[in-house]
């Protein structure tokens, strides 16, 4: 059975798409703690971050370097957070995390809720902001 994560690479579940290669997918979180809070993921499916192979394992992180750095472009924030949970979702992935304080980063806050022409604008910036 697909993850919701593989259904959204495959295009049968839409998404505010923020960065993707052949191999990696960045996306918009619709559940944000943060404005800009955005998921990088690995295109196969693989539940365990530690389970992908080294060079795909190095690979993804490079290719969430570049979705920071843009991330911190666009969003004001001091720094960009970096978590990797894994039990919420049976795919790999990623939550950069903009971060104006110490617990920006607390899952139990309140998520925030943003219009669909909000978060298409927010992924828009983050994805031009990425140097190619």
């Amino acid at each position: 059975m697909a993850t919701i994560f593989t259904k959204i690479v495959k295009g049968e579940i839409p998404c505010y798409k923020v960065a993707e290669d052949d191999n990696f997918l960045a996306f918009l979180d619709i559940n944000p703690l943060q404005e800009g809070h955005t998921l990088v993921i690995p295109k196969k499916e693989v539940d365990y971050i530690f389970a992908l192979e080294d060079e795909l394992h190095g690979a993804l992180w490079n290719f969430a370097k570049k979705v920071g750095v843009a991330i911190k472009k666009v969003v004001p924030c001091q720094r960009i957070g970096i978590t990797v949970i894994g039990l919420e979702v049976p795919h790999a992935h990623i939550h950069l995390i903009p971060l104006k304080g110490l617990y920006d980063m607390d899952f139990r806050k309140p998520k925030l809720s943003f219009t669909p022409e909000e978060f298409k604008l927010i992924a828009e910036k983050i994805h031009n902001a990425i140097e190619k």
